[in-house]
């Protein structure tokens, strides 16, 4: 390892520092920074370890970043390094031990560079080289044994350097790097946060500096040209510089295509991430009370949320500078003050006429969005009522329906019609007729080309202003759909201590907790109702499971059996009374620590096979991409399941994709993989809610025997 990089790398425990710093640098805001860092436990020393892992995500959470892991491959690992930033890196310097490096990003005036902050907060430019040798050390410590080949084969010089590097490539190139974390503000923080991250606001005012200046040189061609025709000469000095003016719209043109290409693909970005991190947030109380086509339609309007709202903010940036520059263009012209008048009475009506378009857009919107809610409802349960319903009331109402939306849709069709062509074409009529008393007048030609040039251009700032209207109202009904999504991205949820999460160094692969006491979990006094007025279902409930314990909850069909394991596995907040897991609240342990800790496999209805792999579907609550060691772990699981058949009959195994685009599986093979999904976290207690439904007798004594075997504590809820 080179000197230069030597003095740019931090200690391993000076991370939280390092962390801190980068985003500083980066320009990433971190309340806590200022409150003390945490520091790094003896347990996550390691840094190749899950604890230096989970102490570095949960240290980024707890200064309100996100830090998220990533590997990559030896070949590709140079890539990564140029593109990464702000990121921190874990290295391994045989003479000063585990270090960190913090990457900021490409270096900007050496393309083979990139820049790093050392520990005297200083940027440094190093070379991409030198940092992927320093990330790929521990990997190419495997092919010292070139050395001797190369001798053999009296390969030196520079061509023995050459040729080393491609042949660890062929002989790396499919091995895994990590030990990198990208960092970045979390999807819920604030939006306009975001925007500055990704420099949006910069291209943005490209974007807007590029209109104008295409728009004055444009209005400059055209009164130079104008004015040389109407004075009767035709220089060949101004027509070359009309021509050069011309030329010189061209590359604004293709600025402007650029910065908007570049703006509306990061706004795009961050508005996608933001609405999936909101929809990943919501509880299933929120959502359960939907059907499928009320879950439907808010997906269908909140993937139109970023490409409308983007649309009219653009419209209405780009229709207030054409406005400015029309009426900037009409005061010189012949009509003067009348014609600039005239032009914000027909704005003020359009704007009048988008506010009937947008109540008639709701109003079809709403109708629109009721009738493919039923339309699902009923595909959803048809064979239901094929089975329930009489043959004469399945179509009920439906004509109704289309008579209702047909009318809606004649009604938003004429407000369209007189919005979009009758203003921007009448606008014509009104300011010919502004010219007319001035025409009368006998005025000079050239103020008549003015205001008649200045005439169009206010008719198309106009139809601009028509445009933008309908994309703002297409936002605005959107945004009501996708409004609960947005904000729910903003409801953080609980944070762990880090030293807390490091103190936990039972990794996925099993090994024991170092978390003291014989009680698991106790609940004490709860009290959970559905809804704010009803009965309560859970009314001062109390339960305690002990390590190694085996429990059986039985009782009537809705009593409160799966509210119990909700509650106990942190899906919902109890009214009142107390939960501890390990002796700590879910406050303290963070909704992240709480599900390490408890595992559960809901009822069948609850739960889903994701379209996707099977090892997708088993190993979904363990790191990701998993590792070899823990296919095996699922396979043998699987097989111990009585899930063996299956996959042999399965092409790819462990990779066949499964799920209603794949492979089908019947109800027993998917309780067991619900089974093996909850096993696999390898969790201190593991909860089982109606999971051994659907298996016969024999299939039966052997997925017990195997859950009894695995499961550390285990918690079963079934019916007597």
């Amino acid at each position: 390892m080179s000197a230069e990089l030597d003095r740019v790398l931090w200690p391993a425990s000076a991370a939280a520092e390092a962390l801190a710093a980068l985003a500083r640098e980066a320009g990433l805001p971190s309340g806590r920074a200022d409150a003390g860092l945490p520091p790094l436990p003896e347990q996550a020393t390691d840094v190749s370890g899950a604890a230096f892992a989970r102490w570095i995500e949960a240290t980024a959470a707890w200064l309100g970043l996100e830090a998220e892991p990533v590997d990559t491959t030896y070949a590709e690992a140079g890539t990564m390094v140029r593109g990464a930033g702000p990121a921190l890196l874990t290295v391994r310097a045989e003479h000063l031990g585990p270090r960190i490096l913090c990457l900021l990003g490409p270096a900007r005036w050496r393309r083979d560079a990139i820049e790093v902050l050392g520990p005297d907060l200083v940027r440094h430019a190093i070379p991409v080289e030198v940092v992927r040798h320093a990330l790929c050390t521990a990997i190419e410590a495997h092919g010292r044994r070139l050395e001797g080949v190369l001798d053999r084969a009296g390969i030196a010089g520079r061509r023995r350097a050459r040729v080393e590097r491609r042949l660890l490539r062929q002989l790396l190139g499919a091995s895994r790097v990590s030990g990198c974390w990208l960092l970045r503000l979390p999807p819920g923080a604030s939006f306009v946060a975001q925007l500055r991250q990704e420099r949006l606001p910069r291209w943005l005012a490209a974007y807007l500096a590029a209109h104008l200046a295409h728009l004055a040189v444009t209005i400059g061609a055209w009164a130079m040209v104008g004015r040389s025709a109407l004075g009767g000469r035709i220089d060949p000095a101004w027509l070359a510089a009309w021509a050069l003016l011309l030329l010189t719209s061209v590359p604004l043109a293709l600025a402007m295509s650029w910065s908007r290409g570049v703006f509306s693909i990061g706004l795009g970005r961050v508005l996608k991430m933001r609405l999936l991190a909101g929809a990943l947030q919501l509880r299933p109380s929120e959502i359960r009370h939907q059907g499928a086509g009320q879950l439907l339609g808010r997906v269908v309007e909140s993937s139109a949320v970023g490409s409308l709202s983007l649309s009219a903010a653009l419209s209405a940036a780009v229709c207030l500078v054409e406005l400015v520059a029309a009426a900037w263009v009409l005061s010189h012209g012949a009509g003067g003050g009348l014609h600039v008048l005239l032009l914000a009475a027909w704005a003020a009506v359009t704007i009048a006429l988008g506010l009937r378009y947008s109540r008639r857009f709701g109003a079809w919107t709403d109708w629109r969005l009721a009738m493919t809610n039923d339309l699902v409802e009923r595909m959803v349960g048809h064979r239901t009522r094929l089975a329930q319903e009489s043959r004469a009331s399945w179509h009920r109402g439906e004509d109704e329906a289309l008579v209702r939306y047909l009318d809606l849709s004649g009604r938003l069709d004429r407000a369209m019609l007189q919005l979009t062509l009758v203003m921007s074409r009448g606008w014509l009529l009104v300011g010919l007729a502004g010219l007319a008393p001035a025409f009368v007048a006998g005025a000079s030609l050239g103020p008549l080309a003015i205001g008649l040039g200045g005439v169009m251009l206010a008719g198309q700032a106009l139809t601009t202003l028509s445009g933008s209207i309908s994309s703002l109202t297409g936002a605005i009904v959107a945004w009501r759909q996708a409004r609960r999504l947005f904000h729910a991205a903003a409801e953080r949820s609980t944070v762990a201590s880090p030293a807390l999460i490091a103190s936990r160094t039972r990794d996925e692969a099993g090994d024991a907790s170092t978390l003291d006491g014989r009680v698991v979990i106790e609940a004490d006094g709860v009290v959970y109702r559905h809804r704010d007025r009803g009965e309560p279902v859970l009314r001062g409930c109390s339960v305690r499971i002990h390590e190694g314990d085996r429990v059986l909850l039985e009782g009537r069909s809705g009593g409160g059996k799966s509210t119990l394991l909700s509650v106990l596995s942190g899906l919902r907040r109890p009214e009142s009374g107390l939960v501890l897991l390990r002796g700590l609240d879910l406050q303290t342990l963070g909704d992240d620590g709480w599900r390490r800790l408890v595992a559960t496999a809901p009822q069948f209805h609850e739960n889903y096979v994701l379209c996707g792999t099977m090892a997708f579907n088993l190993l979904m609550g363990r790191r990701w991409p998993p590792t070899a060691a823990d296919l095996e772990e699922a396979e043998a699981l699987c097989r111990d399941l009585g899930l063996g058949s299956l996959l042999k009959r399965m092409p790819a195994g462990l990779n066949q994709i499964v799920g209603e685009t794949g492979w089908r599986l019947s109800h027993g093979e998917r309780n067991r993989i619900f089974i093996a999904r909850a096993l696999l976290q390898n969790a201190e207690l593991t909860m089982l809610d109606e999971s051994f439904a659907a298996l016969d007798p024999e299939c039966l004594r052997q997925v017990m025997r195997c859950v009894l075997q695995r499961a550390r504590t285990l918690l079963v809820v079934a019916h007597p």
